[in-house]
């Protein structure tokens, strides 16, 4: 008997931790996935869908295209309770990373203010780039459909496609080589807004330009905030945004070395609205995020479950993902859009939050089993 006794104990304690988690699969997302409930969603109760379906129905002129989202968003038209829209057609799946977490990592964002004027000058002599006329952007899908995801950014020499310029290389061309948007007066602010991706130029009379994404450059995305850690520079525990640029502008002899380590470059287009996700809609504060789309489609509803990054309070919301970035690269990762302005800026500079992530998946494409 007490070598059965020990057989059973050896399968619950030892054989149990060789259980593979089980996880579902749509053809939409490569992310690990397992069906959940409302009531196992912490906060759920206590979530303004008001506002969360004012934000997804925005994101519907945009994402209604998508073939995904089309029942969803015609249904959002006609809505009497804006917590039953979400309950009754969509179904929540939270996310789980390679290893079994469900912890993930959210940064934040805002839209940046730069001042700036169209005539160069000493005192605004930073450029402000649109896309060159010598990029090339190669789609290889139709020939490699395992490469749908993937785009090669080059320009040509000879016959010959190969990477375009590094930051570095831009930045020491004569500005005459690029059209010029604007001329700014800070060049670690320009840096930072290639980073986030949208922001507006003040011009000297007041009136100012919305400017956004355009095309980068090709070259991987590397923080500049990981070099300064291995450097000894900044500690780990103390890297923000701010920490960042307080040590460029302490350091003006090294900050042109430091920031070139990321060897990634935005240009810019001219907006009529603000900051402009890549779903191609204004982005909302605090009920925008940025995703990556292997993971998260645009234009779903997502659930977060995160803190406030300097009061700690809890963060429990229904967000949409309505934007993509470099950095933003994970199975549970997703940028914060915080808004505009400083309280904004000092917000998403400290971002750094553990959270957990539900993605509501369209009821119409979950599969009876």
């Amino acid at each position: 008997m007490k070598h059965l006794i020990f057989f059973f104990l050896s399968i619950l304690f030892f054989g149990g931790c060789a259980v593979k988690q089980e996880y579902e699969k749509f053809g939409f997302s490569e992310a690990n996935l397992q069906k959940s409930s409302w009531q196992e969603i912490n906060g759920f109760e206590a979530t303004d869908f008001e506002e969360s379906l004012k934000a997804f129905v925005k994101g519907c002129e945009k994402s209604s295209r998508f073939e995904n989202l089309k029942n969803s968003c015609q249904k959002a038209l006609s809505v009497t309770s804006a917590k039953d829209f979400f309950v009754s057609n969509f179904t929540p799946y939270k996310l789980y990373d390679s290893k079994g977490s469900d912890i993930g990592l959210l940064t934040g964002y805002y839209e940046s203010t730069l001042y700036g004027s169209l005539k160069k000058s000493e005192k605004y002599k930073y450029p402000v780039y649109a896309t060159p006329k010598d990029i090339y952007v190669i789609n290889l899908s139709s020939l490699y459909p395992e490469l749908s995801k993937y785009k090669l950014r080059g320009r040509i020499v000879g016959n010959t496609i190969v990477p375009y310029y590094s930051r570095e290389e831009i930045e020491n061309f004569d500005e005459k080589k690029y059209e010029v948007i604007a001329y700014v007066e800070d060049d670690i602010e320009l840096f930072f807004l290639h980073i986030q991706g949208s922001g507006k130029i003040i011009l000297e009379d007041g009136s100012y330009i919305n400017i956004g994404y355009a095309m980068q450059n090709g070259h991987k995305y590397n923080a500049i905030g990981g070099e300064l850690i291995k450097n000894g520079h900044i500690p780990k525990d103390q890297v923000s945004l701010q920490t960042i640029a307080k040590w460029l502008r302490e350091n003006p002899d090294k900050k042109d070395e430091i920031m070139n380590k990321n060897k990634s470059y935005i240009f810019f287009t001219k907006n009529k609205q603000g900051a402009t996700g890549s779903l191609g809609t204004e982005l909302i504060a605090k009920k925008n995020i940025a995703v990556d789309r292997r993971y998260i489609p645009l234009g779903f509803p997502v659930f977060i479950n995160t803190s406030h990054p300097i009061s700690k309070e809890p963060i429990n919301d229904i967000v949409i993902a309505a934007d993509t970035g470099g950095a933003i690269k994970g199975d549970i990762r997703a940028d914060f859009f915080w808004g505009f302005g400083d309280e904004a800026k000092n917000y998403a500079g400290v971002t750094k939050e553990p959270f957990n992530m539900y993605i509501f998946i369209p009821n119409e494409l979950i599969k009876p089993k």
